[in-house]
């Protein structure tokens, strides 16, 4: 894509991107994404790593120098820090995300809770963390999202459940709100997130009057997330709030049209890339259109709409400080549109992913799946990583 403007951002000095790494940290890099870029390793390191789980094997010992350092801040906030540090002589901030996932016992739903919550406040005394993060998932039973979200009745103990899960997700809201930092809820598989954004449009009524605290999150391979954020904007001017809005692409294509073809309903995702690409950047557009009434987070690694964002920022005269545009890439991904993105002077943060190695797999085996089936993506980081590496020795 070719820059619309002289002075537009571009993603390909990869001496901005990588001055943050050693010449070693370079080198784990590319050999990390070379094993990553293979399919056959990755599943079968995926095999491996599930079996040493149901057997009680440790596997932290290869992990964590590994994917896990690549990928991960640390196993506690405390251990996070120094990548945090790390990050912000290059105007490139970071987001605390507790990636422990799929746990749904009492015990485990608190300690998510108790977790998530140290982070809003860690965040509130950190002028390097501009956001908190939650994954609706942690904070309930999967059992509930879904009923609560099919529009059927339910029973009194999931309605119950439900309203446990509004609860605490109004605790954590009403933190952020306290310290005054913006809060994202993830989004989730589409038959969870009915519920999910009925709850998150009732905390921004509660906390977005003044400006946009909750951020709800739109996965824009849905078809229906157009539609659904024209509407989101409509209730927002009537309810005299403002809206938080994060764009993503998606996360789980897969997992969705199996099921849509399983339980026979239309598949809620576009037909192809193309369709996905044009939907989320109309939603980039809608929300410059409407910035006086939305702000936005764009968490992408599509390098055209991350241009497209700074171009539509330049023709509407919106600084490119403004705290109502946040660009942001995964930690371990992509740095050469953060880097250069923070260079320039847009808001940028990285996702930041901590938490105990065995828990957090979940998320490393997703990211390691994900660079092998992105078309291009992993060849991409080898590309600039290898053109730094070069660069250097010149």
């Amino acid at each position: 894509m070719a820059p619309y403007f002289d002075n537009m951002i571009k993603f390909e000095n990869t001496e901005i991107a990588f001055k943050y790494k050693t010449n070693l940290e370079l080198k784990k890099a590319y050999w990390l994404f070379k094993m990553v870029g293979s399919p056959f390793l990755v599943k079968i390191g995926n095999i491996f790593t599930q079996l040493a789980l149901g057997l009680r094997i440790p596997v932290s010992w290869a992990i964590k120098p590994t994917i896990y350092a690549h990928f991960c801040g640390g196993e506690t906030i405390e251990e996070s820090m120094p990548v945090i540090r790390k990050l912000e002589p290059f105007k490139v901030k970071a987001i605390l995300d507790y990636s422990v996932e799929g746990k749904e016992r009492p015990e485990d739903i608190a300690a998510a809770l108790e977790e998530t919550m140290k982070t809003i406040v860690n965040a509130g005394s950190d002028t390097n963390i501009p956001f908190a993060v939650f994954k609706p998932t942690a904070f309930t039973r999967a059992e509930v999202l879904e009923k609560m979200s099919s529009g059927e009745p339910v029973s009194e103990e999931i309605l119950k459940e439900g309203e446990e899960f509004r609860k605490r997700v109004n605790t954590m809201c009403k933190e952020a709100y306290n310290q005054n930092i913006p809060i994202l809820i993830d989004a989730e598989d589409s038959w969870y997130q009915n519920f999910i954004d009925e709850v998150c449009e009732d905390m921004m009524v509660k906390y977005n009057k003044e400006k946009a605290i909750v951020f709800n999150t739109l996965q824009m391979y849905r078809h229906d997330r157009l539609a659904y954020l024209d509407a989101s904007y409509q209730r927002a001017v009537e309810g005299k709030y403002f809206l938080g809005i994060k764009f993503v692409r998606g996360a789980y294509m897969e997992k969705e049209r199996k099921r849509a073809e399983e339980k026979g309903y239309t598949d809620p995702i576009n037909p192809d890339k193309l369709s996905t690409d044009k939907v989320y950047d109309d939603g980039l557009r809608f929300t410059i259109k409407h910035i006086d009434k939305i702000s936005v987070f764009n968490g992408s690694h599509n390098e055209n709409s991350n241009e497209l964002l700074a171009v539509l920022m330049e023709e509407n005269g919106i600084k490119r400080s403004d705290d109502r545009v946040w660009f942001s890439q995964l930690f371990g991904m992509s740095d050469n549109i953060s880097f250069n993105l923070g260079h320039e002077g847009y808001n940028v943060a990285k996702y930041l992913p901590f938490g105990p190695v065995k828990h957090v797999l979940p998320y490393l085996i997703r990211r390691a799946e994900e660079n092998t089936s992105i078309a291009g993506q992993t060849s991409r980081e080898l590309k600039l990583i290898k053109q730094e590496i070069t660069r250097r020795k010149n």
